[in-house]
């Protein structure tokens, strides 16, 4: 993955500058804009959105006189700019160390990559916008201004790279665009890039916000807006209508740094944008197109990876990250703003089967490549899922989707890996991440903190969720998707060896153990009361065949003929993908055999689903989520406290089927990959 990419994911911060302490600060009561009717207990919630770390973040530089190419509004009469600081290291004391990116020069007072950087300030932008908006905080009005200013003057306004973007300023206001260690593109406003995509999702909001409270402002940023599509529209949309192929994917070729998830970013500006002004046929042409290329990134189903999910980039066919991964809320939105309900069905089936996958899973890791290779989660990842089940939801009307981004929400309070809440509403902090161990990284720099307040915007706009969110926060049950890697069969003659993990697209999960024909493994599965699918997941060269038969006791379970798919654009000759088995693994069967035929067949795992997967979140009462894997609908046990359950049931598109009360435990029909949600 490139640098640039890799950046969005950082979770341990680098170390240095001068200590200061977080200030507290009193947010303005949030304006209730709820889905649904309240509930009692939601019309007196108290806001969430604390913006006082976010606060602490911001600074001021004064950038030099007559940068050729780089100015922004009102620059003579207002020559600072406001931006937040990339990072912040935790200090003893409940402090943070304001830092930035890269080694930082003593002699000139430089970051190897600088202090601020255009996707933060485009971020931050977001929040202050939002939170304006809901709250009709003019503090918050004031300060949306001032980043979108310093957002307007890191773009390149005139020349060859015009509308582009540079990434990264140094405190005393000098830009940086080629930065140390390199991110691509280099210079950073030489061609399209995330920040490209971010400026676009910024100026968007901005524009629709500022339409009617200042139209001076708002020209200048329509101006500006327009610049950075015209940049899209020659860099990426000149290639709309192509295709390429990815390991023998076909996946579009006008997809901004072939990301579903940088051009997800893009389209939610340009959604705010076109609602705003309707007229705006560039930008209405650009919101279409990168629409369409995001939904063509829809793969998989109920039984095969990765289980409807949008995948974010179109050079892997291999990879799903959570960070940065608002396809489905940008196609919602699109969906909407266009009047075209086409677009919503990708974002739905990625919320209804892949998103549920995800949670009882274990939640929003940093990356599944394809096994969840990656078990580090952050903030992005969090907020990109709570942001994509509302968005599905307000597009849909499923209350299914909104329920699941209370779960969802519920890892900021400590419905997570570590167990502990990760935003602290009385600060506005928002920790870096969780390791795969559960240990906090307990930093709290800007993409943390920004992401943090965004999903606390979206629940303090629907009080029901955030009730629901706050009040179950603990995990007391969960049981989904599972890995058993291939070097720890009990019985084998094959070859185990240790590639390189990262293969340039995708992420070996362990080592890799390579059978022949006549050769065979046994893997160990443990106990399970439900039936089980397997997927093998293989490594392919291009045109490699092999062969292989899979059977559990005397029970066959179907042959794997495989042929190695054509490189196309993928990074590596070579994939790693995980291969359905034709019949699942029954209830009570313990291990399952593969015998190799012909060729040769490199495994790297055994990913393995129950037929029904669940998630239980208790606190005040409890909500519990049941989710079918399989293509055929099934009796479920659902509940088993004495208490009153509601209870309502879902198809694999998120569309309601039934609705029941229930007294304690019962059994209901979960349709074929649907799924259903009982509250206590």
């Amino acid at each position: 993955m490139n640098t640039h990419a890799r950046r969005g994911a950082r979770v341990m911060a680098a170390s240095a500058a001068v200590a200061l302490a977080s200030a507290l600060a009193v947010a303005a009561p949030a304006a209730a804009a709820p889905v649904h009717a309240q509930s009692p207990a939601a019309a007196s919630v108290a806001p969430l959105t604390e913006l006082a770390h976010l606060e602490f973040l911001l600074d001021e530089a004064t950038p030099p006189a007559d940068v050729p190419g780089h100015t922004t509004y009102r620059l003579d009469a207002e020559p600072s700019l406001v931006m937040p600081w990339t990072y912040a290291d935790a200090r003893p004391g409940g402090t943070f160390e304001r830092v930035g990116g890269g080694p930082l020069d003593p002699a000139t007072g430089h970051w190897g990559q600088g202090a601020y950087n255009a996707d933060d300030i485009s971020r931050a932008a977001v929040v202050y916008l939002r939170h304006w908006q809901q709250t009709d905080a003019e503090t918050s009005r004031d300060t949306a201004y001032e980043l979108l200013r310093s957002l307007a003057y890191l773009q390149t306004a005139d020349g060859p790279n015009a509308g582009n973007v540079v990434l990264w300023m140094q405190p005393d206001g000098t830009l940086n665009p080629s930065a140390e260690p390199v991110e691509l593109p280099d210079p950073s406003d030489s061609g399209p890039s995330y920040w490209l995509a971010r400026t676009v999702w910024a100026f968007g909001e901005g524009y629709a916000a500022f339409q009617d409270a200042d139209p001076e402002f708002a020209a200048f940023l329509e101006d500006r807006l327009g610049l950075a599509v015209a940049a899209i529209d020659r860099q990426v949309l000149s290639r709309y209508g192509e295709w390429a192929e990815s390991d023998g994917m076909r996946v579009p070729a006008w997809l901004i740094v072939d990301g579903a998830d940088a051009s997800a970013e893009a389209v939610l500006g340009l959604a705010a944008r076109v609602r705003a002004m309707p007229d705006d046929a560039a930008a209405a042409d650009a919101l279409r197109k990168l629409a369409e290329g995001i939904a063509a990134m829809s793969a998989g189903d109920v039984g095969s990876w990765p289980y409807g999910a949008v995948l974010p980039w179109a050079q892997s066919r291999s990879m799903w990250h959570g960070w940065g991964s608002q396809m489905p809320a940008a196609l919602a939105a699109a969906s909407v703003v266009l009047e075209d309900p086409a677009l919503a069905e990708p974002a739905a089936r990625d919320a209804a089967l892949f998103t549920t996958t995800l949670l009882t899973a274990g939640g929003p890791d940093n990356g599944w490549f394809p096994t969840p290779a990656d078990r580090v989660q952050i903030a992005y990842g969090a907020d990109s899922r709570v942001q994509s089940l509302v968005a599905v939801a307000d597009a849909t009307g499923s209350t299914g989707f909104a329920d699941l981004a209370a779960m969802q929400a519920a890892w900021f309070f400590g419905a997570n890996p570590a167990g502990t809440p990760m935003y602290d509403p009385a600060t506005g902090v928002t920790f870096d991440g969780i390791q795969p161990d559960g240990g906090v990284n307990r930093n709290s720099g800007a993409e943390s903190t920004i992401h943090g307040l965004l999903t606390m915007l979206a629940l303090d706009a629907r009080p029901d969720l955030a009730v629901r969110a706050t009040t179950i926060a603990t995990v007391s049950a969960r049981d989904g998707l599972s890995l058993v890697e291939a070097e720890s069969s009990v019985d084998t003659t094959g070859v185990v060896s240790a590639p390189v993990p990262w293969t340039g697209e995708s992420l070996w999960s362990g080592g890799a153990l390579t059978l022949t024909a006549g050769t065979h493994a046994v893997f160990d599965l443990g106990a399970a009361s439900v039936d089980r699918s397997i997927e093998p997941v293989v490594w392919s060269e291009p045109g490699a065949e092999s062969s292989s038969t899979w059977r559990t006791g005397h029970r066959p379970l179907g042959d794997l003929d495989i042929v190695g798919p054509d490189q196309g654009i993928s990074p590596s000759p070579g994939v790693l993908l995980p291969h359905s088995v034709e019949r699942d693994v029954p209830a009570g069967a313990t291990t399952v055999r593969v015998d190799a035929v012909g060729g040769s067949l490199m495994l790297d795992a055994l990913i393995v689903r129950p037929a029904v997967s669940r998630l239980v979140l208790s606190g005040e009462g409890s909500t519990e989520l049941v989710h079918s894997t399989i293509d055929r609908p099934q009796p479920v046990r659902i509940g088993e406290s004495p208490t009153p359950l509601s209870v309502r049931v879902y198809d694999a598109s998120g569309a309601l089927v039934r609705e029941r009360g229930m007294q304690g435990g019962g059994t209901i029909v979960l349709p074929a990959g649907g799924f259903a949600i009982a509250q206590s």
